[in-house]
């Protein structure tokens, strides 16, 4: 979450073998009740216990969305007031009955559990977040035993670092750590840190500091909570420098989550910085790589502010996500209809880039109040399975057009394929086989209509709303792609402009054409193909950041194509544009203009045109 006025917070990680590692050793150290720890005696069914933290990407609910909303009578007591015992339970009775079965299973309590509704913090003797008598009357760890006894799991919420409210004077002593009080955790300056400040900064060289993660973490392990969101982690959530560096915050949560002995998903928020997305994946099981999702309006969210947005932010993280650590998008909030503040289209759209994008599935409606239309996007077993399976993330194999196509490759040789139109008005989406990498026939299912489209030849072109999208399985039954590559620092080719050869590791020649900005211009030249006609070209490049390259054949005009971030400077990704050429020798430029072009690393021209 993000509050936007606030002076007071509202407020790979393990991989796969590691997660398996850590739920082995706490079943092994368990073996008796007298040895069990109050964390590791809280509630947990045979299930939870013995399922590896985050092997797929979580599914449940949150309370963020409807806390922050101004939709009409959702806060009637004052800003984010929704948050409260009362309405978390008569979630958590609505997910058991409506959702669990398609495998939603975590209600997570988000900022506030701690304030009254003055937004006023409480602490216990130890400078640990204190649960609300108002909001959360039976305590956390009753509500998190209720949310057990319903077979799901439990989540709960904190911000990096020290609290402000809970440093008194530098006094308080630390839970578990004799000699240790709050002034022996933080810098001697008081340097403030996460998101909105609300903190500060805890230095983790002093050998108390750890001392009062572990404390945290030990409190909600004894509560019974299966999941923590750390909140307001930097470099991210809007801010950068030393001081709002928080990897050993979220590193020390790490260790201290291990010693608890229970398994704790740890998520980190927000927008969090590509340049450490190795810490996230070391640390963590999921991490948000985005600001939020909800609008802080009359409705939940809106497309512009900010599901929109995922498009263009996701792509550079694809290859970051896999078993033990997810790529997170945030709340999933298609299910209420108008309190949503979104058409159906959008609501389909915002539900298929979730999916294929495998990231985690937690809506933030009021699911007592879920319409008809929400209940089927949100329980499609079709779609649901593309999220849930073990197939890899989709990515865009066009450029970031208004027009876009996302795909991949399944391990059964299928592909996952989905069409959007992010333009205000209808249009057609096309994905080629081509771009896929095959060409002829393929049958097509409709995942979100359930229905076999029969077999298409070369493509699949279908009319969308605005906003709008579709989603297939494409099953291949023609032939593997024949083409022909061009290296863009070949010798033959010209370069305009400030453009240059560079040294790239990642690329197919260990090289590249970079320097494409203000004026600068790469001619592939000599791309001979027998038939005149129009070629998807498939373009390897890199680009840390989304940037636009105008793309001509011959002398005629150009067309300008966004590509999708790479994340960074030495990873090298794909997109497919059309090309018309003629018959013979043909030229195919990429000119920047008057802005900044993506660094080109080769193309290759298929044998045939579309």
């Amino acid at each position: 979450m993000r509050s936007p006025s606030q002076s007071v917070l509202p407020v790979r990680g393990l991989r796969t073998v590691l997660v398996l590692a850590l739920t082995a050793a706490f079943a092994a150290a368990v073996p008796a009740a007298q040895a069990q720890t109050p964390a590791q005696a809280s509630a947990q069914t045979p299930a939870q216990a013995s399922v590896p933290i985050a092997a797929k990407p979580y599914m449940g609910w949150s309370s963020w969305s409807m806390q922050s909303s101004k939709y009409p009578g959702l806060n009637d007591q004052g800003d984010y007031s929704y948050l409260t015992e009362a309405n978390v339970l008569k979630q958590t009775d609505a997910m058991a009955s409506k959702l669990k079965k398609y495998g939603y299973e975590y209600i997570n309590i988000d900022a506030g559990w701690w304030m009254d509704w003055s937004w006023k913090s409480g602490y216990d003797q130890y400078g640990r977040q204190k649960a609300d008598s108002a909001r959360f009357p039976s305590g956390m760890k009753a509500v998190a035993d209720r949310i057990h006894a319903t077979g799901l799991k439990a989540g709960i919420y904190l911000p990096a670092g020290l609290e402000k409210g809970a440093y008194g004077d530098g006094k308080t002593p630390i839970w578990n750590a004799d000699g240790c009080t709050t002034a022996d955790i933080v810098y001697d300056d008081l340097r403030t840190t996460n998101g909105w400040d609300s903190a500060y900064k805890i230095d983790f060289d002093k050998p108390c500091a750890q001392k009062y993660i572990d404390s945290q973490a030990q409190m909600i392990a004894g509560w019974g909570y299966d999941f923590l969101k750390l909140d307001g982690v930097g470099p991210g959530s809007g801010k950068s420098g030393d001081q709002y560096n928080n990897v050993a915050d979220v590193a020390a949560w790490n260790k201290a989550i291990a010693a608890t002995g229970r398994p704790i998903h740890l998520e980190a928020s927000w927008s969090l910085d590509f340049g450490h997305a190795a810490d996230w994946q070391k640390y963590t099981n999921g991490w948000r790589i985005d600001t939020d999702v909800e609008c802080y309006c009359n409705t939940l969210v809106s497309w512009e502010n900010s599901v929109d947005d995922r498009w263009d932010d996701t792509p550079a993280w694809t290859d970051k996500a896999g078993p033990g650590g997810w790529n997170d998008l945030d709340s999933l909030d298609v299910g209420n209809g108008a309190m949503d503040g979104l058409t159906k289209a959008e609501r389909q759209s915002y539900a298929t880039l979730w999916a294929v994008a495998k990231s985690p599935l937690f809506t933030g409606d009021d699911i007592t109040k879920l319409d008809d239309y929400g209940v089927s996007l949100l329980t499609n077993r079709e779609v649901i399975a593309v999220d849930q399976s073990d197939n890899p993330p989709a990515r865009p194999i066009t450029p970031s057009d208004p027009q876009q196509v996302w795909a991949a490759k399944n391990a059964d040789g299928t592909y996952t394929v989905a069409l959007f139109n992010l333009a205000d008005s209808p249009a057609a989406v096309t994905a080629d086989w081509t771009a896929l990498g095959f060409s002829g026939k393929a049958s097509v299912r409709d995942l979100w209509n359930s229905e076999d489209l029969g077999s298409h030849t070369s493509k699949i072109t279908e009319a969308l709303p605005a906003h709008g999208s579709r989603l297939f399985t494409v099953t291949p039954k023609g032939s593997a792609l024949a083409s022909t590559g061009y290296e863009a620092e070949a010798s033959g080719n010209t370069l305009s402009g400030n453009a240059s050869v560079a040294g790239c590791d990642a690329c197919s020649g260990q090289k590249k054409v970079g320097n494409l900005y203000v004026g600068g211009k790469l001619t592939i030249n000599n791309v001979v193909v027998d038939k005149a006609g129009t070629y998807l070209v498939k373009v390897a490049y890199v680009s840390g950041d989304s940037r636009s390259a105008t793309i001509a054949a011959n002398s005629g005009g150009g067309t300008s194509h966004k590509f999708p971030s790479t994340g960074d400077w030495g990873t090298v990704s794909t997109v497919s544009v059309p090309v018309t050429l003629k018959a013979g020798a043909n030229t195919i430029s990429f000119d920047s203009g008057s802005g900044y072009a993506p660094d080109v690393d080769r193309i290759d021209v298929p044998k045939s045109p579309r």
